[in-house]
């Protein structure tokens, strides 16, 4: 599969790179991550042809930004593809010993506290402060970051949310793309329910959805897929390795979307593993594959933080995968048998 193939994003005119790259690991998500490491990472990707890359204020309170930025200013613009989101607004905390003393999240981020905000001031302030930590003049989509109740802590606050976002910060994103300043607007999602709930409210192009849909598990293929094929609205893939396992194989420390595997989610990757060993292909290189098969999906995002991270997904991109395999993951009950293979 050739990972710099472009398809279309559902019913927009941006026609992204099949394989991209997820910034959260340099907002230091799990490890701690040198601007020397970073850049070197952005490098190796640039040098061996990777052109889009994802980010958001939120990874690392700015520092995710600021270092994909840093890189991408150097570059043609019409180069690469870059997007970003909306619903925090940062400033500098009142206190900043305080701050710095606290438990919080992105412990090794940059010390901005937070607000969450869908209004229209709110939308257009992220937005420009994307610009200026980017040190770019635009993006090429928005995407509605976090409103659930995982983030939000309350189904009172994701309500009041979403009608923040319904009678304002929308309009925000829509006057934004009818200037052409973006050619997208997206919402990340990460949990079931949150696609219908959105479309129910909001006239959206696409989702980037991180979990519900990876070689481990689809259960967005009951309701929530065939609902936004219905309306037109394309799909970018995050989490494709569903947090770790899907790269690394079920080993010691190991994650499963965001927590230790059960032994029932253990034995189903050691199954999927075996299949693909069988067929000599890497687990990597089939859990990156599959979900371009659906054609929803216009590009999958894993992270990196190493520049073999990078170049080693796009060797597995290129891997040849043959069809029998995906046919021997659904003959075991590893694999839905309605999840679009070859």
């Amino acid at each position: 599969m050739d990972p710099f193939a472009r398809r279309t994003l559902g019913r927009t005119p941006l026609r992204l790179p099949q394989l991209g790259f997820g910034g959260a690991p340099f907002g230091n998500l799990f490890t701690i991550v040198s601007d020397d490491e970073a850049e070197a990472t952005l490098q190796a990707g640039w040098d061996e042809g990777l052109r889009y890359f994802d980010t958001s204020p939120w990874y690392g309170r700015g520092l995710s930004e600021h270092r994909i930025g840093r890189f991408l200013r150097r570059q043609a613009r019409g180069e690469f593809w870059l997007t970003t989101k909306v619903g925090r607004v940062f400033t500098a905390p009142a206190d900043p010993d305080a701050f710095a003393a606290s438990k919080r999240d992105w412990p090794n981020g940059l010390h901005f506290e937070h607000r969450h905000d869908y209004s229209y001031d709110g939308v257009l302030r992220a937005y420009e402060d994307s610009l200026q930590r980017l040190g770019l003049n635009r993006v090429d989509a928005l995407l509605i970051h976090d409103l659930d109740l995982a983030n939000l802590g309350s189904e009172a606050l994701v309500s009041a949310h979403l009608a923040q976002l319904a009678t304002g910060g929308m309009r925000a994103l829509q006057e934004l793309k009818a200037a052409g300043r973006i050619g997208a607007i997206g919402a990340g999602v990460n949990r079931l329910g949150t696609i219908p709930r959105f479309l129910e409210l909001l006239d959206l192009d696409f989702f980037l959805v991180a979990l519900p849909y990876t070689l481990a598990e689809q259960p967005v293929l009951d309701h929530e897929f065939p609902l936004c094929e219905e309306r037109g609205v394309g799909i970018v893939i995050g989490g494709v390795f569903a947090s770790g396992i899907l790269a690394t194989g079920v080993v010691p420390g190991a994650t499963y979307n965001y927590h230790a595997p059960t032994p029932a989610e253990a034995a189903h990757v050691r199954g999927i593993e075996a299949v693909c060993a069988r067929h000599s292909v890497p687990l990597a290189a089939a859990a990156l594959q599959f979900p371009l098969h659906h054609p929803l999906v216009a590009s999958v995002i894993p992270g990196g933080f190493r520049p073999d991270h990078v170049t080693r997904n796009i060797a597995s991109m290129q891997h040849e995968i043959p069809d029998a395999l995906w046919a021997e993951l659904k003959h075991e009950g590893l694999l839905r048998a309605d999840a679009p293979t070859p």
